[in-house]
């Protein structure tokens, strides 16, 4: 039997993925966005972000001169915006340190904001020819399964272990074809719920297949009950324009535009008197929401507000046109209740 790596190149030349927006090409800019927008995000819904984001960034000078309310308005929707912000900060320290040149070893990437050692490892791999190996979510799925590797990939053993099983078997030759072979192999064939083993080119030496336990591996996450906790979200109307709230820096939504935000049971015009002197002529609360993060979920209750004619406009908040509201950058569960109200 050839060897695994072998049989993973072979594969991927003939039936892995070679018309990504990302692909053939060498430039470790348009390589490493794709790899930021992948982490946690799926293939189809990547795709038209990274087009809108190199047709207004096409290259690191670009997007290190813009600013970080351009650039998270670019991904709002995408999710996990903290890779936004890393991405911003890691093209300017790119151009004001590196003379605008990526650094071409997987040590000198992982220096930069928001790239790990699978990420550099694949920047480095795919731009610059480094023998280096990659550990995303399908990589880990394809090699736990071959392997026969028990044991959640998170936990700080079985990662350690399932690094050293990617270094071992990466080819002396046809790097590129490899690292995108074993990627393409966990999204098409190696799936999470379903694997079509018939069609993998591994199969064959195999423990998860040979022993029936693809249902089994990677073992799943240990589960725990996640909390809830729930919040008002004001939709505050006036002459045909809302009022936002620029998230803090750090934290959910770090530096997004938001609705502003009080307890469940407060009382939301009170707020409004009491915080920003405005008068609320009508209220309306609209049906309830529910968004789940990595570790809760928040339960919001909308209420819209309309407002007797403001004066002024608080520090961190901006009145923005409904038909602009949009544009901004905003997480994705406030864009999904200002949607209806913008396009009506």
């Amino acid at each position: 039997m050839k060897s695994f790596a072998t049989r993973i190149i072979d594969w991927q030349r003939l039936h892995g993925r070679h018309n990504l927006p990302w692909q053939q090409t060498r430039d470790p800019y348009r390589i490493w966005l794709s790899e930021i927008m992948l982490q946690q995000t799926q293939v189809a819904t990547v795709v038209g972000y990274y087009e809108r984001f190199l047709t207004r960034f096409p290259d690191v000078a670009s997007l290190a001169r813009a600013t970080e309310d351009e650039v998270l308005a670019l991904w709002s929707g995408l999710g996990y915006y903290s890779r936004a912000r890393n991405l911003h900060a890691a093209a300017q320290q790119i151009v004001a340190s590196h003379a605008g040149h990526f650094p071409e070893t997987a040590a000198g990437l992982m220096q930069l904001p928001g790239i790990g050692r699978s990420t550099a490892a694949a920047v480095a791999a795919l731009a610059h020819g480094q023998r280096c190996a990659i550990l995303d979510g399908n990589v880990k799925r394809v090699l736990a399964r071959h392997t026969g590797m028990a044991g959640w990939p998170g936990d700080k053993k079985v990662e350690t272990a399932l690094w050293h099983c990617a270094e071992s078997r990466l080819p002396v030759r046809g790097l590129d074809a490899y690292t995108q072979g074993m990627m393409d192999l966990g999204a098409l064939v190696c799936t999470r719920s379903q694997p079509d083993c018939a069609r993998c080119p591994v199969a064959g030496d195999c423990v998860a297949h040979t022993e029936n336990r693809t249902r089994d591996l990677p073992t799943p996450r240990p589960k725990k009950n996640l909390p809830e906790r729930q919040t008002q979200m004001l939709l505050l109307l006036d002459r045909g324009e809302l009022l936002l709230e620029k998230r803090p820096a750090r934290g959910i939504w770090g530096g997004l535009w938001s609705l502003p935000e009080l307890d469940a049971s407060a009382d939301s015009a009170q707020h409004c008197r009491q915080r920003w002197g405005y008068a609320v002529e009508a209220q309306h609360a609209l049906p309830p929401l529910i968004h789940g993060f990595t570790h809760f979920r928040l339960a919001i209750q909308p209420v819209r507000l309309h407002l007797a004619p403001r004066t002024t406009t608080p520090p961190g908040h901006v009145w923005l046109p409904l038909e602009d509201v949009l544009d901004a950058a905003l997480p994705a569960p406030v864009r999904k209740l200002l949607l209806p109200l913008a396009t009506a």
